[in-house]
């Protein structure tokens, strides 16, 4: 089977989870022996095109904004003769002879619109109506998405869930994080939060929670790039990482005393289920991907928010069954079984 899969969000200076999820895709693909291409905008500034380490690539004259918006025109339709189209996110190309699937990551715009920007949310929602048009299949991360797609009106028949991976992440470098960890001024144990710096993840109460707790718990780093909306201003107790990548962030999940993680609503929420692989427990809103494996609390009830907090760093007992259940829930989402559903659906199509 040939495969052509809309790479797009592998040229943002920042990939996000969306990228996370291509990527671990296409290393899921690689042992079943698919012809699988690429297919993107140019690689800027010249040179070798760094997607080519991924696999064969077909790139577009057109930069990335360009081409994106060549897409959602109706123009440039796929290249070659695949028997398979899938876009990655919502960066999707007009149908051609062959079908198209397409990753619904979420649409968490429709239920909290105030923490997106509004060009932001009148794009996804324009893009959400190529999608339920131009696609054959919508894949969907969860339940909670596949709910939101057919209220969206996607017909039933053409809506799949297909959990993600978790077993991406980089082999520990904790000399790397030791010496993140000096440069912050942080020693001894810390509490841990990774995500983007934007409304939708609910950072200000997580902030507020540990703020009224502190003096109970260790500093807590919070890792992850500027997003949009109001900057986000760290109390006493709180260390602002920035982006932190590869062996370094994997070193930090395995050290951190807890993970929290609370967004507003999250299609799947990788950063779970990754600080579950290395060993660390969790306290989260109720994304899916934790699968019941978080001490669960509600993201707009700061207090229930600061009680996990304590509980899951200081209870001995409640700490081992979320470190056991969060191995458990872990090790069942890898990149190849992910792959192996998404091939099964495709063949399905031809």
């Amino acid at each position: 089977m040939k495969v052509l899969v809309v790479a797009e969000q592998l040229r943002r200076p920042v990939e996000g989870g969306i990228g996370t999820y291509a990527r671990g895709l296409l290393r899921g693909l690689a042992p079943f022996g698919e012809h699988v291409t690429l297919w993107a905008s140019r690689p800027p500034g010249g040179g070798p095109d760094p997607l080519a380490a991924l696999g064969d690539v077909v790139t577009s004259p057109l930069p990335a904004p360009a081409l994106v918006r060549a897409w959602d025109r109706g123009l440039v339709r796929p290249p070659g003769h695949p028997d398979v189209v899938h876009a990655t996110s919502f960066a999707i190309p007009p149908a051609g002879r062959a079908p198209m699937s397409v990753m619904v990551h979420d649409l968490a715009w429709r239920h909290f619109p105030e923490a997106y920007p509004d060009r932001g949310r009148r794009w996804h929602e324009a893009a959400l109506a190529r999608a339920l048009q131009r696609a054959r299949l919508l894949l969907v991360p969860s339940a909670t998405v596949a709910d939101d797609v057919l209220a969206a009106g996607a017909p039933a028949a053409k809506v799949e869930v297909v959990e993600e991976g978790c077993d991406h992440l980089a082999a520990p470098d904790d000399d790397a994080a030791g010496a993140l960890m000096a440069r912050l001024g942080v020693r001894g144990d810390f509490l841990l939060t990774v995500s983007t710096l934007e409304p939708r993840k609910n950072l200000p109460r997580l902030l507020a929670a540990y703020d009224s707790v502190r003096d109970r718990l260790p500093p807590l780093v919070v890792v992850g790039p500027a997003g949009w909306g109001p900057e986000v201003r760290p109390g006493p107790g709180v260390v602002l990482a920035g982006l932190v990548t590869g062996g370094t962030l994997t070193a930090l999940y395995r050290r951190a005393r807890v993970m929290a993680y609370v967004p507003l609503r999250e299609g799947f929420g990788l950063p779970v289920v990754e600080a579950m692989s290395c060993g660390a427990p969790v306290v989260a809103s109720a994304v899916p991907s934790a699968g019941g494996a978080a001490l669960e609390v509600d993201p707009f009830d700061v207090d229930a928010i600061a009680g996990g907090l304590v509980q899951a760093a200081t209870d001995d007992a409640r700490r081992a069954e979320l470190v056991a259940s969060g191995r458990a829930r872990a090790g069942g989402l890898t990149w190849e079984r992910a792959a192996e559903h998404h091939l099964r659906l495709w063949k399905a199509m031809v």
